[in-house]
C-alpha cells in the first residue's frame, strides 16, 4: 500500500516513536523511507536586541540560533540513520530550514511521498504555544495518509 514513507524527526522522544513506526511500515510494505528535520526559521526579528550575548543585530541572534538547529539537526539524523542500518533500512535524510509544517508537506510533494508520520507533539509545550501544532498542521494540509503517533 505505501512505497514512499517520510517520518518528521525533531529529536524529541515522540520523534523516536515515529521513526520505529515508519521502520515498521517500511518493513510491512517493502518501502523506502526517508527522514526530515527542519531547521526552523528563528522569528527575532522585531525584538530589542541588547549587548548580553555579544551581539549587536538581531541577525546575529538568529544566526546562532541557526546554527544550533543545525547541529542538532545532524546529530538527530545521523541517529536515525544508524537505527534504520541496525534493522537493515537505507534511510534517506533531509535537513530543511523554515516553518516545520510546511516544509513537511513540500517535501513529502516533492519526493512524492504516500505516508506521513509525524509525532503528535514535538519537543516542548512552549513551541506548540507559540507556533501551534505541527502534526495539527500536517493532517489538515497534506495531500497524502498521515500516520500521528503517541
Amino acid at each position: 500500500m505505501f512505497t514512499n514513507i517520510l517520518v518528521a524527526l525533531d529529536g524529541s522522544e515522540i520523534s523516536q516513536v515515529a521513526l520505529i513506526q515508519a521502520v515498521d511500515q517500511a518493513r510491512i510494505w517493502n518501502a523506502k523511507i526517508q527522514a526530515v528535520y527542519t531547521a526552523e526559521t528563528p522569528q527575532f526579528n522585531s525584538l530589542p536586541m541588547d549587548q548580553t550575548y555579544g551581539m549587536d543585530t538581531t541577525f546575529e541572534m538568529n544566526r546562532v540560533i541557526e546554527k544550533a538547529e543545525e547541529s542538532e539537526g545532524a546529530v538527530v539524523l545521523e541517529k536515525a540513520k544508524k537505527y534504520c542500518a541496525d534493522k537493515g533500512i537505507t534511510l534517506t535524510t533531509h535537513m530543511k530550514y523554515g516553518d516545520t509544517g510546511s516544509e513537511i508537506i513540500s517535501l513529502a510533494d516533492q519526493e512524492k511521498c504516500d505516508l506521513i508520520v509525524i509525532g503528535s507533539h514535538g519537543k516542548s509545550s512552549i513551541d506548540r504555544l507559540l507556533s501551534g501544532s505541527v502534526s495539527s498542521f500536517v493532517v489538515t494540509h497534506s495531500k497524502v495518509t498521515t500516520m500521528v503517533v503517541r
